[in-house]
C-alpha cells in the first residue's frame, strides 16, 4: 500500500511481500560522502560498516535518477548522482511512515519491501517565497527548505526585496539596514475596500549575510539551490528610503500593496549600487543564478527627470522606456563577468532586458512563455494560473482574506509544465516550473502553511512528473498518507473540506473580500492564453 501513496508519484513503484527492520544495529555501507547524505536526511545514527545492510552507491544514469530497493535482507540505494541519492532517501522516508518526519523518532522501523525506479521530468522544480511583504523568520525559511526536499523539489527562489522591505543586510551600506528593512504600519484588511486602514504596528526584519550563508548551506545539504532575487529597477521604494537621490516616485518603505511608483533611475550610479549589493550576496551564497526581477516598473517619471533624460541621450536611446532593458542588461553583464546567469520576469523579455543566456521566468500566462521559448530563451514556467498560491482555495465564505481567486486544488493538479501544444523545440527550452507564494495577505508562518499546502504538493507532483496530476489520485494519496507526513513535519495545511475554525477569515479585517479578482476556470484560461501587450507600466 505504501508504494502507491508516494508523492510525487514515481515513474515505477511496486511493493513485494515482507518488511525490512531498520534500527540502530543496521550498518550503512558506501562511500563516506554518500553515507553522510543518508544519515543526515534520515536523521538516524546508522554506523558505517562494510557489512552494512543499507547500501548506497552511484551508478550511471539520467541526471537525478535513482533506484530504491527494499528486501527482507536490506535496503539498496542507487543514484546517478548525489541528487538521485537524496531523492531515494526522501522516498525511503515516505515508505517508513509519517514518524520519519518528526523530530523525535523511534529506534526501529518496519520498512515495506518493494522497488522504486524514478527520475524527474524537468531540472527546475521550485518554490518562490516572498519575504518582503511579510517577513519570514530564518526558522520558517529552513522549515520550507525541508518541506521542498520532502517533495523532491530543488530550487528555492528567495524574493528578498520589494517596496515593503529590503531583507538583505548590507555591510557596505549600513543605512539600508537602518532605513529600508522596516515599516511603521501595514494595511489592515483589503487594498480595494473603502474602509482600508493601517494597523499602526511596525513590521520588519532582515537576514544578515551570515544568515544567508547558513540558509544556502542548509539548502545545499538537502539538494536545493537558493536563487536570490533583488527585484529591480521597479518595486524599489524600500531601497530608495536609503538612497532617495537614485530614484523617482515614493522613497519610503511601503505598508500597502500594488504596483507602486518607487523605481530606481536607470543611470550608472544606480547600476553601481546594485552591483555592489549583489556582490555582497554572492560572497556568502553559492549560486549560479541571480534573479533581477524587472517586473511591473512604473517608468512614467523617468521622462521628466533631467538625470535620466540626459543619460538616455548619452547612450543614444530614443525613449526613456528603453532604459529599462539597458539597466537590466548592465547588471546582467556584471553577473556574467562573475560567472553567474541572470533571471528576469517576463516583462524584461518584452523590453529587451535580456542577454543571450538569460532565463525568462514567465508569470503572465502561457502565451508569453511560448513566445520567449520560441525566441530561443530558456524559460521557467510559473503562470499565475495555476501556480500562484496567494489566491483563495475555494469560494467558501469562511476562506481568509487573499488576493482573489479562487485557484483550487484541482487547478493546481492541472499544471502542464511541458505544454503539449508547444513545439518540440519550444518544450526543449522549458527548464521546469515552480509555484509562487506572495505574502501581501500572509502575515505569519501558520497562514503560509495554510496557503501553500496541499496545493504545493499537487504542483510538486505535476512538475516532477512533467504532466498534469490526476486530481482524484492526488486526493487519495493526500488522505491516505501525505497529510499525516505534513502534520508530522509541523505543516498546518488546509484540509480538503475547508479551513479549520482557527484558519477562517472570520468577520473582521481578515474576512474574505469578494471585491478582489474572482474568476472561474474558463476566465483564468482565457487570461493565460493571451500575450500581454507590453512589459512597461506607464
Amino acid at each position: 500500500m505504501a508504494y502507491d501513496l508516494l508523492l510525487p508519484a514515481p515513474r515505477q513503484a511496486a511493493a513485494t511481500a515482507g518488511n525490512f527492520t531498520l534500527g540502530p544495529a543496521t550498518g550503512l555501507r558506501g562511500e563516506p560522502g554518500l553515507t553522510r547524505i543518508v544519515r543526515r536526511l534520515l536523521g538516524l545514527d546508522l554506523q558505517d560498516s562494510p557489512e552494512g545492510r543499507v547500501s548506497v552507491r552511484l551508478e550511471a544514469g539520467e541526471p537525478e535518477s535513482y533506484r530504491l530497493s527494499v528486501t527482507s535482507d536490506g535496503i539498496e540505494i542507487t543514484g546517478a548522482d548525489e541528487a538521485g541519492v537524496r531523492h531515494a532517501v526522501q522516498t525511503l522516508r515516505q515508505l517508513m511512515g509519517s514518524g520519519a518526519f518528526r523530530a523525535a523518532k523511534p529506534d526501529e522501523w518496519q520498512v515495506p519491501c518493494g522497488e522504486v525506479v524514478d527520475r524527474p521530468a524537468v531540472e527546475w522544480r521550485g518554490m518562490m517565497l516572498d519575504v518582503s511583504r511579510h517577513f519570514s523568520t530564518k526558522r520558517t525559511v529552513l522549515k520550507y527548505i525541508d518541506l521542498l526536499a520532502q517533495h523532491r523539489m530543488n530550487r528555492f527562489h528567495f524574493h528578498l526585496t520589494d517596496d515593503q522591505g529590503w531583507r538583505i543586510e548590507s555591510r557596505k551600506y549600513p543605512q539600508i539596514n537602518e532605513k529600508s528593512t522596516h515599516r511603521a504600519a501595514t494595511l489592515a484588511g483589503n487594498l480595494r475596500a473603502d474602509d482600508s486602514t493601517y494597523d499602526g504596528t511596525p513590521h520588519g526584519g532582515y537576514y544578515t549575510l551570515d544568515d544567508l550563508a547558513e540558509i544556502s548551506a542548509y539548502a545545499a545539504e538537502r539538494g536545493i539551490l537558493v536563487v536570490p532575487e533583488l527585484d529591480l529597477p521597479g518595486h524599489a521604494s524600500a531601497l530608495l528610503a536609503a538612497f532617495p537621490e537614485l530614484g523617482t516616485g515614493e522613497a519610503k518603505v511601503q505598508g500597502h500593496w500594488g504596483v507602486l511608483s518607487g523605481i530606481l533611475k536607470p543611470i550608472p550610479a544606480s547600476v553601481k549600487l546594485i552591483c555592489e549589493l549583489i556582490d555582497e550576496v554572492l560572497e556568502v551564497m553559492d549560486t549560479p543564478y541571480v534573479h533581477l526581477g524587472g517586473d511591473e516598473c512604473v517608468t512614467r517619471d523617468w521622462a521628466t527627470d533631467p538625470e535620466v533624460t540626459a543619460h538616455r541621450d548619452a547612450v543614444g536611446l530614443s525613449s526613456t522606456g528603453e532604459l529599462h532593458g539597458w539597466f537590466l542588461r548592465q547588471v546582467g553583464e556584471h553577473l556574467a563577468a562573475r560567472g553567474k546567469r541572470m533571471i528576469v520576469w517576463d516583462e524584461a523579455f518584452q523590453t529587451g532586458g535580456v542577454l543571450h543566456d538569460t532565463i525568462v521566468m514567465c508569470w503572465r500566462g502561457d502565451a508569453i512563455g511560448k513566445a520567449a521559448a520560441a525566441a530561443g530563451y530558456d524559460v521557467v514556467r510559473s503562470p499565475v494560473y495555476p501556480a500562484y498560491l496567494d489566491y483563495d482555495q475555494s469560494n467558501l465564505p469562511e476562506e481568509p482574506l487573499s488576493l482573489g481567486g479562487p485557484i483550487i486544488l484541482e487547478d493546481s493538479c492541472s499544471f502542464e509544465v511541458l505544454p503539449a501544444s508547444w513545439s518540440e523545440e519550444e518544450r526543449a527550452r522549458v527548464l521546469g516550473g515552480q509555484f509562487n507564494v506572495w505574502a501581501e495577505y500572509i502575515p505569519n508562518d501558520r497562514h503560509l502553511d495554510y496557503m501553500t499546502f496541499p496545493r504545493g504538493a499537487a504542483l510538486a507532483d505535476a512538475i516532477w512528473t512533467g504532466a498534469p496530476a490526476d486530481h482524484a489520485d492526488v486526493v487519495r494519496r493526500l488522505t491516505g498518507a501525505h497529510f499525516a507526513r505534513l502534520e508530522a513535519a509541523g505543516c498546518e495545511y488546509r484540509p480538503l473540506e475547508g479551513p479549520l475554525p482557527w484558519q477562517q477569515g472570520g468577520t473582521g479585517r481578515r474576512a474574505r473580500h469578494t471585491g478582489n479578482r474572482t474568476w472561474d476556470t474558463a476566465q483564468w484560461r482565457e487570461w493565460r492564453d493571451k500575450v500581454p501587450d507590453s512589459g512597461e507600466v506607464h
